[in-house]
């Protein structure tokens, strides 16, 4: 009987998405470049469950019902276009293919108009979750062919992770790169949310907070408003020891990886022109991290000497509570307000109360947090900012004077806080009427002659200085 769905690609992510699938009494055909790797899939297969191996793209013709779907789960890059040009051979006009890497969104906006003009179908499934998601129900963001939708729909939905409420966490997000770009900017907010953790958990360190005190501070922190997968994760590593009873993650070399999304993230908001301050400083933080050798040189040349702290250790774990959720909130509005510059720009139709309830399970960046989110959205559909809503709005001047004092304490015990001090200078700058950007026009168009508006003129009128000469003003046309 011929398969449902081919997965191609059977690393850590593929293999359990397949295995998925077939929990599912879906019929998956298997294929990977490496017969290895099928071999030990093939291991994990049960008597319940239908999996197929084919040793060549040809065979998936005949392995599969028509219109046919394959699921890609490759490494981003160069693999997915030759894979692609290999099933064009193996496939025909209407049969779909499906992009669960981790590609760039203008990949999947390239791949997308090639297969239409072949007359297949592309779709572009951002998928979030890790090994355990993969396995037992990921989040996904599709995209892509929207005439593909009603064919995979039930495939997808059927693996997805689902809220406690029932909803599943796989709904459609928009054509082309829609939906690896939403996936895009979930990891960089994944950046931003981890980078946060870390900061709090540094400057609680710092000042002599004892290391059980801190862990169950985020284990206490996960029952209320901070209550999220990584707070989760992150009580149970600082709770890890070694058989000498030191934490492991003490243990562990502090220069962080990361495989590109964060950085997309943050390039593509230069592109837009979105203030995207607090999560590109989480990215760059791993970067600075990974000068291992010259911060270690730096250390003893240009020493950190910290003055003993005697304040309110309870004040400081309160603060540093409103600090991290204050700070939470603008990561996902920068992170909103991107996507609706992206929707703009590449003309998506984005329902960002869908996209949050994307999240709400099944991901990485899952949390209670999410559900205002979408109620945010539910209410002002046209919400220009997550910062304007009022349940929002509240939450951050009630968490203020916390925010203010953790990033204060940060500075004087000089621990880098990057991420969480860009997050309060943006919330500053973005209710602050007047900026000294004025004065920044006025020195563009004392060396360049680019003009400015005045704010006692039509908002159209442009202006020059004569700055070197007699400081008359002319207007300009144009």
């Amino acid at each position: 009987m011929p398969c449902d769905i081919a997965v191609i690609g059977l690393g850590v992510m593929g293999r359990n998405i397949a295995l998925n699938l077939a929990d599912q009494s879906h019929k998956v055909a298997v294929y990977n470049r490496s017969r290895g790797k099928v071999d030990l899939m093939l291991e994990e297969v049960t008597e319940n469950q239908t999996v197929v191996a084919v040793d060549d793209l040809a065979e998936l013709q005949q392995q599969l019902v028509a219109p046919r779907k394959v699921l890609l789960m490759l490494t981003a890059g160069a693999a997915v276009d030759s894979v692609i040009e290999q099933l064009l051979q193996a496939l025909e006009p209407g049969d779909i293919i499906i992009d669960g890497g981790n590609s760039n969104f203008h990949d999947t906006q390239r791949r997308w108009e090639m297969l239409k003009q072949k007359g297949m179908l592309f779709v572009g499934a951002g998928i979030s979750g890790g090994e355990e998601g993969a396995r037992y129900g990921p989040s996904i963001m599709p995209g892509g062919d929207k005439a593909a939708w009603s064919l995979i729909k039930p495939l997808l939905q059927s693996i997805a992770a689902k809220t406690d409420d029932g909803e599943v966490c796989c709904q459609w997000v928009g054509e082309g790169g829609a939906g690896h770009y939403v996936k895009m900017i979930h990891n960089g907010i994944e950046y931003g949310d981890m980078q946060l953790i870390a900061e709090s958990w540094s400057v609680m360190q710092a000042i002599g907070i004892s290391e059980q005190r801190i862990a169950d501070a985020f284990r206490q922190w996960n029952d209320g408003v901070l209550q999220s997968y990584l707070i989760e994760i992150t009580a149970d590593i600082l709770q890890q020891k070694d058989d000498d009873g030191v934490l492991r993650v003490h243990r562990i070399v502090d220069s962080a990886g990361q495989k590109g999304t964060g950085r997309w993230t943050a390039i593509d908001s230069l592109e837009l022109g979105a203030p995207l301050t607090l999560i590109s400083e989480a990215v760059y933080a791993r970067v600075l991290s990974s000068f291992k050798q010259q911060r270690s040189k730096a250390a003893q040349k240009l020493p950190i000497i910290r003055e003993p702290f005697s304040g309110d250790l309870d004040n400081v774990l309160s603060s540093c509570h409103d600090a991290l959720y204050a700070s939470k909130i603008i990561s996902y509005t920068q992170g909103f307000m991107q996507m609706r510059l992206a929707a703009a720009e590449y003309g998506w139709n984005l329902e960002y109360g869908n996209i949050a309830l994307l999240w709400r399970a099944g991901c990485i960046i899952r949390s209670l947090f999410l559900t205002d989110i979408k109620q945010a959205f539910e209410t002002d559909p046209a919400l220009e900012s997550l910062m304007m809503d009022d349940f929002f709005a509240e939450a951050l001047q009630g968490a203020e004077d916390g925010w203010r004092a953790i990033c204060t304490l940060g500075i004087q015990q000089a621990v880098p806080m990057p991420a969480m001090n860009a997050g309060l200078i943006f919330y500053d700058g973005y209710r602050t009427e007047t900026l000294p950007a004025n004065l920044l026009q006025a020195q563009r168009d004392y060396f360049g002659a680019h003009t400015y508006h005045r704010i006692d003129k039509v908002e159209t009128e442009s202006f020059h200085t004569h700055w070197t000469g007699d400081g008359s003003e002319e207007k300009v046309d144009g």
